[in-house]
């Protein structure tokens, strides 16, 4: 109850942010936190999400004359230089840079978006001070320095000397109080919401507060406990059904007692499946796991992929996919439902043909979008896997936070939205 309690006064809050509408820029140095953490491979970007989800806010601040700086980060290079350095491996830190960002950004605004070398320092101010109203810079990677992590206060301030308005459009990272999430709002007023901010605040947050019913929740993933939280307050606000699936599906088996063969178990979360299972009972939620499943022999893998059904699991197998009944039961289940959420694939995604059941929940989410349903769809593996069936313009709302939209489902406060100004 005080959880429950405790989301309503943060819906409130966070329904009532400003945005960068709501403030004159024409002129200024508008610092607008981005997500650009995308996937890229040999050089090529993999999925441009995050960069079309950011395109309404840059546009906006492009249109309204502001002299935009963009700044994100992509990945963790000071995390893996260390791990390369105890290891004595080769680190290539030009792979952590967000010049093929800029390049990207600029085809899609049809105009250069220039590219600064370093986020803080002299030459970046110079480069600040030479824009003319409407131009664009992106900032190099924000994480190739420890006080973006660590939120540095003289690193945020140093950031601060870039700008004249804050604006955040980084969903994706607003669970984090970062230098640029958070403490560089101590040092720039005003401090407001980007577009896509907004656009996910208002998905996220009514349909968790006054959800049309039947209300659906699916979640998949690796591990109970990344989504402990998210289950106990979906179970909470007394989602209609709640359907898991993914790697996390098999603690719940194994704490029934059912053998599930060398598949990916937390056995210290035995205790609270079964926790999770009765209060799902208690308030009247149907919780459905998967019937059947695609394994491997554990000896044989790359020769001995079979669908059966859970029960005839024996030790020697391995699941990585929910099975072609478990895809029609979890279909069926969204029939009639009128809000969705997704998070987490169904089995071991990146590896084909265990994508399958993950794009079958893709296309099943997408025909209830179809049939009138409000459909969130959020986590890398369920956007990519509703990206790869072409299906995302057939999606209410695709959300560009991980652990954010886990964190904001949760009911948790998010440090990047709390540090904005209130309307």
């Amino acid at each position: 109850m005080i959880k429950s309690l405790l989301f309503q006064c943060l819906f409130f809050i966070y329904m009532n942010k400003q945005t960068i509408k709501d403030i004159d820029i024409k002129g200024k140095r508008v610092f607008i936190r981005v997500d650009f953490n995308v996937p890229i491979k040999n050089g090529v970007i993999e999925d441009d999400t995050r960069i079309k989800g950011a395109l309404p806010t840059v546009e906006y601040a492009v249109e309204q004359g502001a002299k935009v700086i963009l700044a994100s980060h992509l990945g963790r290079p000071l995390k893996d230089r260390k791990k390369a350095e105890e290891k004595g491996l080769p680190y290539d830190e030009s792979k952590y840079s967000l010049k093929i960002v800029a390049e990207n950004l600029s085809e899609k605004l049809g105009k250069e978006v220039k590219f600064a070398s370093d986020c803080i320092g002299e030459e970046v101010k110079q480069i600040v001070a030479s824009l003319n109203d409407g131009d664009v810079v992106l900032l190099e990677n924000l994480r190739l320095h420890a006080g973006e992590e660590k939120n540095d206060e003289d690193f945020s301030r140093q950031l601060s000397e870039l700008a004249d308005v804050y604006v955040n459009d980084a969903f994706g990272t607003a669970h984090r109080a970062h230098a640029s999430t958070a403490g560089i709002t101590k040092f720039v007023q005003p401090a407001v919401a980007g577009l896509l901010m907004e656009k996910e605040l208002n998905f996220l947050g009514k349909a968790l507060h006054n959800p049309e019913r039947p209300f659906v929740a699916i979640l998949g993933g690796a591990k109970v406990s990344d989504k402990i939280p998210v289950i106990k307050s979906l179970i909470e606000r007394k989602v209609d059904k709640l359907l898991i699936g993914g790697a996390m599906a098999y603690t719940f088996f194994k704490a029934n007692g059912m053998t599930v063969g060398k598949s990916l178990v937390e056995d210290e979360m035995m205790p609270t499946a079964l926790e999770i299972v009765k209060q799902a009972d208690e308030a009247g939620v149907q919780l459905l796991l998967p019937t059947d499943h695609q394994v491997v022999d554990s000896y044989d893998p790359l020769n001995s992929r079979k669908t059966i059904p859970i029960e005839f699991t024996n030790t020697g197998l391995v699941g990585l996919d929910i099975g072609v009944e478990t895809a029609a039961t979890f279909a069926h289940a969204l029939e009639g439902a009128k809000t969705i959420i997704w998070n987490g694939p169904m089995g071991m995604f990146e590896e084909k043909p265990f994508d399958e059941g993950t794009i079958a929940i893709a296309e099943a989410v997408a025909d209830a979008t179809g049939k009138g349903a409000t459909s969130i769809v959020g986590g890398g593996d369920s956007v990519a896997a509703v990206n790869q069936a072409g299906l995302d313009d057939k999606i209410s709302h695709i959300s560009t936070g991980g652990g954010a939209t886990l964190e904001f489902l949760a009911g948790d406060e998010l440090p990047g939205v709390a540090a904005l100004n209130d309307k």
